[in-house]
């Protein structure tokens, strides 16, 4: 039988929690790069500015990159475990 464990996220080091953020977020980025320059021709969308294409594409990549960590990071702070209630809590102190 497996006993009940908490599991510690201290114990996580701070590089892999960045790179569980960064490199989800990097992915879906790039797909909504290729989905909205797809869609919309990057010259129409800065037409008022004067950039050029590659530089339309950096552009949309960050502002996707920089949408997309909200998430993940929203993600890995409600996936830390709850401290327990005080029912759970008597359950670990009688075993």
């Amino acid at each position: 039988m497996v006993e009940n464990q908490v599991i510690n996220t201290e114990d996580t080091p701070m590089i892999q929690k960045v790179i569980a953020v960064m490199w989800p977020s990097f992915l879906v980025a790039g797909m909504e790069t290729i989905v909205f320059f797809t869609l919309f021709d990057p010259q129409y969308v800065f037409m008022d500015y004067n950039v050029t294409r590659t530089g339309a594409y950096s552009i949309g990549f960050f502002l996707f990159w920089g949408f997309a960590i909200l998430p993940c990071i929203l993600t890995m702070y409600f996936s830390r475990p709850c401290k327990p209630c005080a029912v759970y809590k008597d359950e670990l102190e009688q075993k």
